[in-house]
This record gives structure tokens, C-alpha cells and sequence, in this order.
């Protein structure tokens, strides 16, 4: 959500006086240490002990109450847990801040459970509101609709937008992030028109006569995306404030925005090093728009390292969403999508270019990430991976399939002996699994979407995660779907696929800093690591289906408090 040019092409001065009239976080004390609790270290024995100290930026010891009081002077301060939890902070394994933080200068189009537009007309509601705040001519963004949440079940069209404004562009963003509807003069502002060709990789959708509708599909939606991020300084500052203080209150010390352009990386690399985000930060560059700078060197990834900031791996999309009827799958979809039965979805990077793609990042030493929902798209991935082990073997390439969703045991077993590990989106249970038991998936496949059980038994290491703002960010809803699967509308969705709480909070703490290369320094809490940690209202552990009701009372990162509930 923020461009370079709204964030560092303004005076230094001004971004560092924003900077430190906003951040009012203190620094670490030189010596705290937390006592009469429960302290889940998450190490490799999953001790629980009572008290933890911290020196500075980094654990000093864990252990009894009695033994970290001996540590205690007269300068050390001194925090009584009185039974709460202490736990390391969640790590974000895949998510797209400060994307939440669109609520602020964007009309907010959510469905249930997290929202309320259940119609067209809701939806145009919320449009014609958003239209009234601005001057003429102004384009207007909405984001996270649902058409199978719609009454009508269906897309609104250039139609519907028109309706609200035919004067102002309009461009809605559909719930997966995949695809969006622009109204008639947005599609004029982005050169559309009924003559224009599909773009690779996307599509634009017509009715019977050949007309566009508005609704465009993957990288036909790429234009009318970079339009929604072409913000002022004050929109890109809000936009990121209320995103670090969302993730903050939400336990987050690791975030990461999983699909970065040119603009957007030094962006955050200086927000980050003025303040502005909290927390660490991981940045992934998008291949469609900085492949060519990563294959010539120009994006270097060493430049931007530090505790906080730091450029990942290259992310490539392979298929679309499930939910969008734009995943790949091996066989068709449950319910036809528009009547055609044999219809599978299609891939955004056909197999034999994802092959070259993925050979040429792996030859460069770039780690990747590979976005694949379907099954067909997955074996796509894994064939891609094994050619480009083959040229050059890595045992220990730890490539991230992200989403994974409807992986088959056997390309599991393949992931195993490819290094490749996944990154589930297990919170789709939740938010998705009646529609994927009813409509996209049938129940059969539905019971296997993001199959961690399956994945923990072949001794695979994976992360979980919320790829928010698809959803909003909340790692405990996260680990409690990821243990309890079960929908939003009460249905268990494949309950043999179901974790143990000490393994879906691993997943989102020391396996997700693994899948990055951090174990070493983050995700447990061990003497030497670095002091990132959540205080929680309640034991996880305690109860498992009560997880998603509790609270972050404190969140630490380096050894400081970036957010307190009281």
C-alpha cells in the first residue's frame, strides 16, 4: 500500500519529524524479567517454566521463579505475569503489510464473519459513501468483496459501478486479492475497451455479445492494483499506522509483505529504518514486477539486511484462488463454474515458463517462494523445483509453497524430498469451508484443504498463516482453526487433519523462523535469542477450543513493548 515516491521522495526531515512525533514505543530496559507465569519456551522439549529475563534486546535465561529472582537488582524491572502465558511472538509467515491497513483510505467490503455486505445494494451502499468523500473525478477503491457471499451469488459488474458513479473510477478488489471489477471509467482510465486482448496469465470477462463486464482476472487486474497504490504521503502514513498498530496489538514481531514492486521495497526498508513499523519485517519481491531487476543484480539482497529489515524470497504465482474459481486443479471444480464441468481453472505461469523461472532464481542463489492453491498448480511447482535441483542440488533450499491448499498426500512426500516446505492457509477452514464443502471443492477434497496432520506425519516442516488482509490478521483465531477446523458456520472441515496445540503454535513461532532462516535467533524462547515475545490472558494450552478468545495483553519485540492492552 505504500509507493517509494509517497514515502522517501519528500524531505528527510519531514519523515523523520512524522517519525518521532508518532513512535511512542520506549526502548528496552536494560534488565526485565517476568515471573508467576507460564512460559512456553517452544524449544525442542517444549518446556513450560515459570519465569523468563531479559537483558536488553535478547533472553538472557528462562527457568523457575526462583532462579530468574536470584537475577534480580534494585534497577531490574520487575513484570508479575500473576498466571498469564508469556510465549514467543508470532511470526507472520505470509501475509502483505501493511495491506490492513486499507480500511483507512478504502471502502471495506467484507462479508460475514468479518463484515456485512451480503448484497449488491449493500455494496453499493458502501461505494456511494466512499464517492461522497471524494472531489471529482477522483478514483474510488473498495476492497474484499465476496460474490459467493452476495445474495445475488455472483460479481458486480461495470453496471453496478456505474450506478454509484459514472463520473469518478471505480475499481473493487474480490476477497483473494486474484481479480477485480472496474466500472466503465476505470476501465477507460486503464485503456480497456471491448477490442483488448487478454493479457498472459489473465482475463478480461465479457457477456454473450463480447462486451467487457469489468471483472478482471489475475494479471488482468495488475493495472487497476497499482492504481490503488498510488497514494499521498499522509494516505501511505495512515495506511501503515494502522497496520503496525493492528499487528502489534495482535501479537506480531515478524510481519511480512509478500509481494513487493521496486516502489514498495525501499519504502518499507525506510519506514522501517525511521520507526514507522514496530516490528521486523520481511519483504518478498514479486517476480512479475522485479524479476528482470533481481536476474541483472540490481536488487541485492545484503543491502537491506539488519534485525529489522531484511529481503527475503522471490515470490512467483503459479495458479490463482480456489474461491475464485481461478486454482488449478487436477480434476474440475465441485459445482461447474458457469456451467462448463470440465473446467479446472488454469494456471497464471504456464508450466514450461514456471520451469525456466524457477531454474533461473535457484541457479542465482534467490531463495523462492511459489504461490500454488491447486493440485494441478502444485505438481507444476514440484516439477519446476526438482529440474532446478537436478541443475544445481540444495538439500537445504527450503523453497515456500505458499498456500498449499489442496496438496495430495503424494506431493507432500515430494515436498519432503524436494526441500521445499509448506505454508498453509489454514484459517481458510474457517472462513471458506462451507463454501468449499458445497460449492468449490465437494466434501471430499474440502476434508483435505490444508492438510497439516498428513504433513506433520511425513516429519515436513511447515508454517501456518492468515495472508491477511485476505483476512484480518489474528494468530490465535489462526492456531485455533488450525486445531479445531471447523467452519464458520459450525461445520468440521477433515477433523484427521487437525494439529495439537503445542504443534499449530510452533507453526506460527519456531517453524515459521525456520521456513525464513531464524530459527536461530527467533521463534522459541532460549538464552541468546532475541526478546520477542507475547504475554497472553490465558493458557493456549488449557483449553483448546477457547484459543481464539484470548487476548494479547503485551507485545515485545527486542525487549520492547510495542503494545499493552492495559
Amino acid at each position: 500500500m505504500v509507493r517509494s515516491r509517497s514515502l522517501i521522495a519528500v524531505s528527510g526531515l519531514l519523515v523523520a519529524a512524522l517519525a518521532l512525533a508518532w513512535i511512542a514505543w520506549p526502548g528496552p530496559p536494560a534488565h526485565r524479567v517476568y515471573v508467576g507465569g507460564h512460559v512456553l519456551t517452544l524449544d525442542a522439549d517444549n518446556r513450560v517454566v515459570g519465569a523468563l529475563s531479559i537483558r536488553r534486546d535478547r533472553i538472557e535465561a528462562v527457568g523457575s521463579d526462583a532462579e530468574i529472582e536470584a537475577l534480580v537488582t534494585p534497577s531490574t524491572e520487575v513484570v508479575d505475569l500473576a498466571g498469564r502465558t508469556l510465549m514467543p511472538g508470532f511470526i507472520d509467515a505470509h501475509g502483505h503489510f501493511p495491506g490492513s491497513g486499507a480500511v483507512e483510505i478504502m471502502a471495506a467490503l467484507h462479508g460475514p464473519p468479518v463484515g456485512s455486505v451480503t448484497s449488491l445494494a449493500a455494496l453499493r451502499d458502501e461505494l456511494s459513501r466512499a464517492v461522497a468523500a471524494k472531489n471529482a473525478g477522483e478514483w474510488v477503491f473498495g476492497f474484499a468483496y465476496d460474490d459467493t457471499l452476495l445474495a445475488e451469488r455472483c460479481h458486480p459488474t461495470r453496471a453496478d459501478l456505474d450506478a454509484v458513479s459514472a463520473s469518478h473510477p471505480i475499481f473493487v478488489l474480490h476477497v483473494s486479492g486474484h481479480m477485480g471489477v472496474a466500472n466503465s471509467a476505470a476501465l477507460a482510465e486503464l485503456g480497456l475497451n471491448d477490442d483488448s486482448s487478454d493479457p498472459p496469465g489473465g482475463a478480461l470477462d465479457r457477456d454473450a455479445s463480447g462486451r467487457l463486464t469489468g471483472l478482471l482476472l489475475e494479471t488482468a487486474a495488475m493495472p487497476a492494483q497499482q492504481r490503488m497504490l498510488d497514494r499521498s504521503l499522509w494516505e501511505a502514513l495512515r495506511v501503515l499506522r494502522y497496520a503496525a498498530d493492528e499487528y502489534a496489538a495482535r501479537g506480531v514481531t515478524t510481519a511480512q509483505s509478500g509481494a513487493v514492486d521496486a516502489r514498495m521495497l525501499p519504502a518499507l526498508a525506510w519506514a522501517s529504518r525511521l520507526g514507522l513499523v514496530p516490528m521486523r519485517l520481511v519483504v518478498w519481491p514479486e517476480h512479475e514486477r522485479m524479476g528482470d531487476a533481481v536476474a541483472a543484480g540490481e536488487v541485492r539482497r545484503e543491502s537491506y539486511r539488519s534485525d529489522w529489515f531484511e529481503v527475503g524470497a522471490i515470490k512467483l504465482i503459479a495458479d490463482g484462488s480456489i474461491q475464485g474459481y481461478t486454482g488449478y486443479l487436477s480434476e474440475p471444480y465441485h459445482t461447474p463454474y458457469r456451467g462448463d464441468a470440465s473446467y479446472r481453472g488454469h494456471p497464471v505461469i504456464e508450466r514450461d515458463e514456471l520451469g525456466r523461472l524457477v531454474r533461473r532464481y535457484h541457479a542465482l542463489g534467490w531463495p523462492l517462494a511459489i504461490h500454488g492453491n491447486g493440485d494441478a498448480a502444485i505438481d507444476d511447482i514440484l516439477d519446476a523445483v526438482a529440474a532446478a535441483q537436478r541443475e544445481r542440488p540444495d538439500p537445504d533450499a527450503r523453497t515456500v509453497l505458499v498456500h498449499a491448499q489442496m496438496a495430495r498426500d503424494d506431493q507432500l512426500d515430494r515436498m519432503a524430498a524436494l526441500s521445499v516446505t509448506p505454508s498453509f492457509f489454514s484459517a481458510h477452514t474457517y472462513y471458506w469451508g462451507d463454501r468449499h464443502w458445497e460449492i468449490f471443492m465437494g466434501p471430499e477434497r474440502a476434508r483435505r484443504m490444508s492438510p497439516t496432520r498428513a504433513a506433520a506425519e511425513r516429519g515436513l516442516r511447515f508454517s501456518v498463516h492468515l495472508d491477511a488482509p485476505v483476512v484480518p490478521m489474528d494468530p490465535l483465531l489462526l492456531v485455533w482453526s488450525t486445531v479445531r477446523r471447523v467452519s464458520s458456520g459450525g461445520r468440521e472441515i477433515g477433523p484427521e487433519q487437525r494439529l495439537s496445540v503445542l504443534e499449530a503454535l510452533r507453526a506460527v513461532t519456531l517453524d515459521a523462523a525456520w521456513q525464513i532462516r531464524h530459527e536461530h535467533d527467533r521463534g522459541s524462547l532460549e538464552p541468546g535469542k532475541l526478546a520477542d515475545l507475547v504475554v497472553l490472558s490465558a493458557n493456549p494450552l488449557d483449553d483448546p477450543n477457547a484459543i481464539r478468545s484470548i487476548d494479547v495483553d503485551e507485545t515485545v519485540v527486542g525487549g520492547r513493548s510495542i503494545f499493552r492492552r492495559h
